[in-house]
C-alpha cells in the first residue's frame, strides 16, 4: 500500500521523441502539472506579470468649477479634479505669457516722440494692436485701419514701434546704466525680402544655367587642386634628385680628406622620395647581405618591372653576387633608375598638358573667341593665359577653364604608356 502511494503521487511525464527541449518546458509549469487540452492564459512562463495594486485607498476625486485667470470675461467652467486640490489656481494659467508693451504720457510723446509721418492717433492705434496681438506684426498689419491712417507695410510698423521703445528705454533708465537697446534696421528687412522674392520667382532655365556653373566651379578647383599636387611631386622629385648628387660628392671627396668619422654624423638627409629607400637591419641577430637587396614592399609592379627591363638593358645582373660594396652600388644603381623613371614620368605628362592647352588655345583662336595678341605668356603654373569675349557662341561652352579640359581615360593610358615606353628605351640618355 505504501508504494502504491508513492508511485500514485509522483508522476512522470516523458517527452515525445522529435519534440525539441524548449517546446517541452513551455508545455508544463513548474508544478508539473499535465498539460491543458486548450490554451490558456497564465501568469507563469515568458509572459509579464500582472500589475499588482496595492491595498491603499483611492483618492477622491470631485466635480468642482474653476475660473482661467488668462481670461478677462470671468467664465465660469467645471471639470474633475482632486478633493484635496480645491481652491487652488488653474494650473495652466502659468502659461499664459503677455509681452510688456510700453505706456507713454501725453508729455512724453509732444518731448522724444513726435514725428511729421506719424500722428498721435495712429501711434496710440499701432500701440493698441501691439497690445492685443503680442506684437505678432503680420496679424498687426492685417487689423491695420487702413481706411483712417495711412496705408503702412510690416516694416513701417515695425519701425516705428521699436524707435518708440528704444525712446523711452533711454529716457527713463537711471544715469550710468547699461541698456540693450532692441535696434529694428527696415532698410536691411526690406532688401531681404526683396532677395527672397527674386530667388522663389527664378525660371527653371535659371535654375539649371547655375547649378550647371556650380558643377563647373568644382570641376575647376578638383583639377587645381591636381596641378598643384603634381606640382609638389615634381618639386620633390627634384630636390631628391640634387640631395642624391650632392651626397655622392661628399661621398667621394670623403676618403680624400681622411675624415672616416664625421662621415657617419655629417650625413646629408635624404627624403623618402629619393629613389627607393631600403630598410635598415640595425636589430640584434644573423642577417644576409641579399635580404638587403631586396625591393620594398612601397614599390609597384609597374615600376620593378620597368626597374628590371632598365637593368637588363644596362647589361647589369639582376641577382649579382651578394657582397658588402656590390650590395650598396647595386641598390644605388636601382634607386637612382627608378628616380629617373619618375622624372621621365612627370616631364611626359608636363608636355601633353602643355601641348593639350596649346591645341585648346588654337581652337579657340580659330573660333574667334579670342584675339590673336591675347595671350603675352604662359601662366606661372605652366597653362596658358586665355581671354574669352563674352557673348558670343554658347554661354556654356564659353566657360573659362582655368586648367584645361579633363583628360580621357583613353588618352591618359596612351600617354602614360608612351612615357614608359620611352623611359624605358633610353635609360642612359639623361643629361
Amino acid at each position: 500500500q505504501k508504494k502504491s502511494k508513492k508511485s500514485s503521487e509522483t508522476l512522470t511525464f516523458k517527452r515525445p521523441e522529435g519534440m525539441h527541449r524548449e517546446v517541452y518546458a513551455l508545455l508544463y509549469s513548474d508544478k508539473k502539472d499535465a498539460p491543458p487540452l486548450l490554451p490558456s492564459d497564465t501568469t507563469q512562463g515568458y509572459r509579464t506579470v500582472k500589475a499588482k495594486l496595492g491595498s491603499k485607498k483611492v483618492r477622491p476625486w470631485k466635480w468642482m468649477p474653476f475660473t482661467n485667470p488668462a481670461r478677462k470675461d470671468g467664465a465660469m467652467f467645471y471639470h474633475w479634479r482632486r478633493a484635496a486640490e480645491e481652491g487652488k489656481d488653474y494650473p495652466f494659467a502659468r502659461f499664459n505669457k503677455t509681452v510688456q508693451v510700453p505706456v507713454y504720457s501725453e508729455q512724453e510723446y509732444q518731448m522724444y516722440l513726435h514725428d511729421d509721418a506719424w500722428t498721435k492717433a495712429e501711434t496710440d492705434h499701432l500701440f493698441d494692436l501691439a497690445r492685443r496681438f503680442d506684437l505678432r506684426f503680420v496679424v498687426i498689419h492685417d487689423r491695420y485701419d487702413h481706411q483712417q491712417f495711412k496705408k503702412r507695410s510690416v516694416e513701417d510698423l515695425k519701425e516705428r514701434y521699436y524707435h518708440i521703445c528704444a525712446k523711452l528705454a533711454n529716457i527713463r533708465a537711471a544715469p550710468g546704466t547699461d541698456l540693450k537697446i532692441p535696434v529694428f534696421d527696415a532698410g536691411h528687412e526690406r532688401r531681404r525680402k526683396e532677395q527672397l522674392e527674386r530667388l522663389y520667382n527664378r525660371t527653371p532655365e535659371q535654375v539649371a544655367e547655375e547649378e550647371y556653373l556650380i558643377q563647373e566651379l568644382r570641376k575647376i578647383e578638383t583639377r587645381k587642386k591636381e596641378r598643384e599636387k603634381r606640382t609638389q611631386d615634381l618639386q620633390k622629385l627634384i630636390t631628391a634628385a640634387d640631395t642624391t648628387t650632392e651626397q655622392r660628392r661628399a661621398e667621394r671627396k670623403a676618403p680624400k680628406k681622411k675624415l672616416p668619422q664625421k662621415k657617419e654624423t655629417e650625413k646629408p638627409a635624404v627624403p623618402e622620395t629619393a629613389g627607393i629607400k631600403f630598410p635598415d637591419f640595425k636589430s640584434a641577430g644573423v642577417t644576409l647581405r641579399s635580404q638587403r637587396m631586396k625591393l620594398p614592399s612601397s614599390v609597384g609592379q609597374k615600376k620593378i618591372k620597368a626597374l628590371e627591363q632598365m637593368l637588363m638593358e644596362l647589361g647589369v645582373d639582376l641577382n649579382p653576387m651578394p657582397t658588402e660594396e656590390i650590395v650598396q652600388m647595386f641598390n644605388e644603381l636601382r634607386s637612382d633608375l627608378v628616380l629617373l623613371y619618375e622624372l621621365k614620368q612627370a616631364f611626359a605628362n608636363c608636355e601633353y598638358e602643355l601641348q593639350m592647352l596649346r591645341h585648346r588655345y588654337e581652337a579657340l583662336a580659330k573660333a574667334g573667341s579670342i584675339g590673336p595678341h591675347s595671350v603675352e605668356g604662359a601662366h606661372p603654373d605652366g597653362q596658358t593665359g586665355l581671354s574669352i569675349e563674352e557673348g558670343k557662341g554658347d554661354t556654356k561652352d564659353q566657360i573659362i577653364d582655368v586648367v584645361g579640359a579633363p583628360l580621357t581615360p583613353n588618352s591618359v593610358r596612351r600617354k602614360v604608356g608612351g612615357a614608359e615606353q620611352g623611359a624605358l628605351r633610353s635609360p642612359t640618355q639623361m643629361p
